[in-house]
């Protein structure tokens, strides 16, 4: 998991996009050729579970990630070799931005890694092009792994036209942070619960004159952070089949009028900043509630220790549809390429088990992730180091994965922020923008943006 999630708000999907063809062309002659076992299986296909043996000699499994200088993943690769002593397994260090980019020039000169932690926005990517391994014979063989136990959201960016082709290994959702000190100098009892309490309180925290406001808007991530809005109101991004855009409708209007509408409790000094540099007004108490990923509670606790203890997490407020927030997350997956496919899958099953999972994410002081697990999830230890995080995991089973693996949608999440923070600043109305940034992505879907 990247420290701060930004694949699908223009980071590293954003490069993805240009790699596209590519990907496609390695995948017919490069080192990734497809197999059987690379394939979606046909409907009414019988499973046949594999169950790997170990290899007579020793075999090497090369690992990319972001991740491999990690106390705990370093462990967790020592453990292994322990129980596998003919695999060791060889790290292939890669930035986060530019994992799926990395990834795909090694599929085109035939060099992909046996295994790798990818961002889970590039799992359909690579497998929908024949580089991943289908994992359907595994994981019907594992005494491990049960698909049933993971959160729906998280396992869908896993699959390809009903095959699983990686394991989710950890996540995070969108929650809302908020000062306690302030809320209670306020006289506010929290948590909120809806859109009408949230605005309410944010009213009631928004003191100008002391540079003190409830909420915290950024006009260049304005589209990330509206969408758990829309999807509360009932609305969609896109159509079912993804083919047109859907957020220009009665909900998305008001959606878009309400979260536009935050301005007035936020600070202009903030409308064109981003969630990274926006998180010092929380830290100063310039801004009372700010809407994030898990990423900011492991900031806080780190950047700025002296406001622990002074605040909280909530889930976010629910609309008249009810709870939704956006999803992030990393998942585990073997190339169709590796010469070690049985060795390989042992590797990402054992990461996967409940004790190894539960170490990487919240197992202790250091991690601040989610477990993509409903078993863990309910664990009671959850909270254990790191409270706020229970925050997060109460609305695990309120994702929504509408658009994460579209190849187009950075650009068309590029337009929407473009419309949206234009409205934030009130050079249009948030009806508006949202009509114009509907235009540019029915552009953009039929080729022509």
């Amino acid at each position: 998991m990247k420290e701060r999630r930004l694949s699908w708000r223009g980071g590293p999907l954003a490069g993805a996009v240009a790699v596209v063809a590519l990907i496609g062309s390695a995948c017919v002659s490069g080192g990734a050729t497809p197999t059987k076992s690379a394939q979606p299986r046909s409907p009414g296909q019988t499973i046949k579970p594999i169950v790997p043996t170990e290899p007579a000699s020793p075999v090497t499994i090369t690992f990319s990630s972001w991740v491999g200088d990690s106390p705990q993943m370093k462990k967790l690769a020592a453990q292994f070799h322990e129980l596998h002593p003919n695999v060791t397994i060889k790290f292939q260090n890669v930035s986060a931005d530019n994992s799926t980019t990395k990834l795909t020039t090694q599929i085109a000169g035939g060099t992909a890694p046996d295994a790798a932690y990818v961002d889970s926005s590039a799992v359909e990517q690579f497998s929908s092009r024949g580089a991943l391994l289908n994992l359907d014979g595994y994981i019907a063989g594992s005494k491990v792994v049960s698909l049933s136990d993971y959160v729906k959201g998280f396992l869908q960016t896993a699959q390809y036209k009903g095959s699983t082709f990686g394991l989710p290994y950890d996540g995070e959702t969108t929650g809302l942070f908020y000062r306690t000190d302030l809320f209670q100098a306020a006289g506010i009892t929290p948590p909120l619960t809806t859109w009408e309490e949230l605005q309410a309180d944010a009213a009631k925290l928004t003191i100008p004159s002391q540079k003190q406001y409830g909420f915290i808007i950024f006009g260049p991530e304005s589209e990330y952070y509206w969408e758990p809005f829309l999807w509360e109101a009932g609305g969609r991004l896109m159509s079912a089949d993804s083919n047109s855009m859907a957020f220009n409708s009665a909900q998305g209007q008001q959606s878009a009028n309400f979260y536009v509408g935050l301005r007035k409790y936020s600070s202009p000094d903030y409308y064109s900043s981003n969630s990274w540099d926006g998180r010092v007004a929380f830290a100063t108490g310039k801004a009372a509630m700010y809407e994030a990923g898990a990423w900011f509670g492991g900031q806080m606790e780190t950047e700025f220790p002296k406001i622990n203890g002074k605040w909280a997490v909530a889930p976010m407020p629910k609309g008249s549809a009810g709870c939704a927030t956006t999803l992030a997350g990393d998942t585990l997956t073997v190339f169709s390429s590796s010469q070690n496919p049985g060795a390989a899958w042992e590797w990402i099953e054992f990461l996967s088990s409940p004790t190894n999972m539960k170490l990487w994410t919240y197992g202790s002081k250091t991690t601040t992730l989610l477990p993509p697990r409903q078993s863990l999830l309910k664990d009671p230890s959850l909270g254990k180091f790191n409270p706020w995080l229970t925050g997060f995991a109460e609305q695990m089973n309120c994702t929504v994965n509408e658009n994460l693996t579209n190849p187009k949608w950075p650009q068309i999440s590029d337009a929407i922020n473009t419309q949206l923070g234009k409205a934030i600043f009130g050079t249009e109305t948030p009806t508006e923008a949202l009509q114009k940034a509907y235009e540019k992505g029915q552009a953009i879907l039929q080729g022509q943006g």
